[in-house]
């Protein structure tokens, strides 16, 4: 593919044509078939992006904030054909069931438009007493660095820089190479409806990223993907002291309470909370906690579900509900764990049935979902995130060991209890050192536009998605007048502030 094809940088308003080299993204559903490219950025043109950034926000930051929300949600408007052409592209980049591509991009505009009806969290309260005159405020911190990941790429994006833009902060986003072409066009559709400089993009490999968020000018970074990058970046910030927002993995457990009736809606639920996006998903369910004495009853019930509900194919065929892995590299990876497990004696149960016979899976990044038993809980596919289309069964003997087991990661984003006793399930999820707990689901479909989302341990700090999302991108400020300075005496400058005994009781 020539340079004219492929798809440009967005810099102060403009497209700008890349100084680096281009990368080229295949289809892993067909992997002889290009789908498209990127221009890359060279390191002049990082620096010069964060400049046009940096320049921009000197305006930005002084409108309104009310003025700033419309002015997002306008810019974040797509018709119909553009959600079609968006999606699709997104499913051939990527390997993800169309409709679930549709899903992604619905729920990403709506985390915008959420956040933009709630932009007065991030606005001014003033308060003017006996103590004096107060003005709370939230200020943007500057010029945001949004690095986005490949597997949810259009609401990871919109779950950074729409709250970003709202709180009064410029962005750059830089995509990642294994799934750059929807999210380009899809914020350069939102780019050039805004003041230039507001929102740029750049493309290229993990130079490009690391270029980006050493820059003194950045205020935040805003970043989703492994932990191994992660502590990367927080290299480069610790030099600037720039405060980071890091969503990273997770090995999420499914707690399954005695009392559970493994009906098939109910196990629709726990099959797809695995292996959504081929199981590419980090608050996917990574392991399942099953008592002892129903173990033999839910392999047979879950195996019977998951081989009517998981379809493999196409990902552009209605019928498909999983489609291929990222890469050939993913592929290999989540192969070599699976077959290091039956190499050590587990049981691999092969789930699903494939969808249409004509379609070629040995064409692409396919591999055949499977539920893992017989190993110890310290093996290596339990403990890993395996990131692919298989998940790991462990026995347990009562709620103790259940909790002792789901508590024993190094991760500690989601997990899900799952039960008939609604209150038991709340009482279990306080236990829980993670970020969200899911009652009797799991996955995307526990999400809600109100809920905080983030991890703790190695799955990350901060939060997005909510208020908190919106919050994430903003600090305090405060203007003060106090009475007692007002009419102060001339020691004024060596007194403690003055309270009353009762007010702190």
């Amino acid at each position: 593919m020539s340079l004219t094809e492929a798809a440009p940088l967005f810099v102060g308003g403009e497209d700008v044509r890349g100084g680096g080299g281009l990368i080229e993204r295949e289809n892993p559903a067909v992997a002889a078939q290009s789908v498209g490219a990127v221009q890359t950025a060279s390191p002049a043109q990082v620096d010069a992006t964060v400049g046009a950034a940096a320049g921009a926000w000197r305006a930005w930051r002084r409108l309104p904030l009310a003025e700033r929300a419309e002015r997002v949600l306008a810019a974040w408007t797509f018709d119909e054909p553009a959600r079609a052409t968006l999606s699709e592209l997104l499913t051939r980049e990527l390997g993800k069931v169309r409709a679930d591509a549709a899903g992604e991009l619905g729920y990403g505009i709506a985390n915008v438009v959420y956040a933009a009806e709630r932009a007065e969290v991030v606005g001014r309260r003033v308060e003017d007493d006996a103590e004096g005159r107060f003005a709370f405020d939230r200020v943007p911190f500057g010029v945001v660095a949004a690095i986005i990941p490949w597997n949810a790429p259009l609401v990871l994006s919109s779950v950074k820089v729409g709250p970003a833009l709202i709180a009064g902060n410029t962005v750059v986003v830089k995509p990642s190479p294994l799934a750059p072409l929807a999210v380009t066009e899809y914020l350069r559709r939102v780019a050039a409806r805004l003041p230039a400089g507001v929102l740029n993009i750049v493309n290229g490999d993990a130079d490009v990223g690391a270029r980006l968020v050493s820059d003194p000018r950045i205020g935040k970074i805003a970043f989703t993907g492994s932990g191994p990058v992660a502590a990367s970046i927080l290299r480069s910030a610790a030099v600037n002291v720039t405060p980071s927002l890091l969503e990273l993995g997770g090995n999420d457990a499914a707690i399954v309470l005695p009392d559970l009736e493994l009906t098939d809606d109910v196990l629709c639920r726990m099959v797809f909370g695995s292996f959504l996006t081929a199981g590419q998903v980090c608050m996917a369910i990574k392991r399942l906690l099953v008592p002892r004495e129903r173990f033999a009853e839910f392999v047979e019930r879950y195996r019977a579900v998951a081989d009517r509900v998981l379809v493999v194919g196409d990902p552009m065929a209605e019928a498909t509900t999983l489609g291929p892995v990222v890469s050939a590299r993913q592929r290999d990876r989540v192969r070599g764990l699976v077959e290091r497990a039956r190499a050590d004696g587990a049981v691999v149960e092969p789930l699903g049935t494939p969808g249409d016979p004509g379609f070629d899976l040995a064409g692409g990044y396919f591999l055949t979902p499977t539920l893992v038993h017989g190993l110890p809980a310290d093996h290596e596919l339990v403990v890993t995130e395996q990131f692919g289309p298989t998940v790991p069964l462990l026995p347990y003997d009562d709620v103790e060991h259940a909790v002792a087991l789901a508590e024993d990661s190094e991760f500690g984003l989601c997990a899900s209890v799952w039960t008939a006793d609604e209150e038991r399930a709340f009482d279990i999820g306080q236990r829980l050192h993670v970020g969200t707990v899911f009652v009797n689901t799991h996955n995307r479909s526990g999400m809600s536009l109100r809920a905080p989302f983030g991890g703790v341990k190695r799955s990350g700090s901060g939060r997005e998605f909510g208020v908190a999302g919106l919050r994430e991108f903003s600090q305090p400020r405060v203007i003060s007048h106090l009475t007692a300075v007002r009419s102060a005496g001339p020691d004024a400058g060596r007194r403690y502030p003055s309270w009353k005994e009762e007010t702190i009781r």
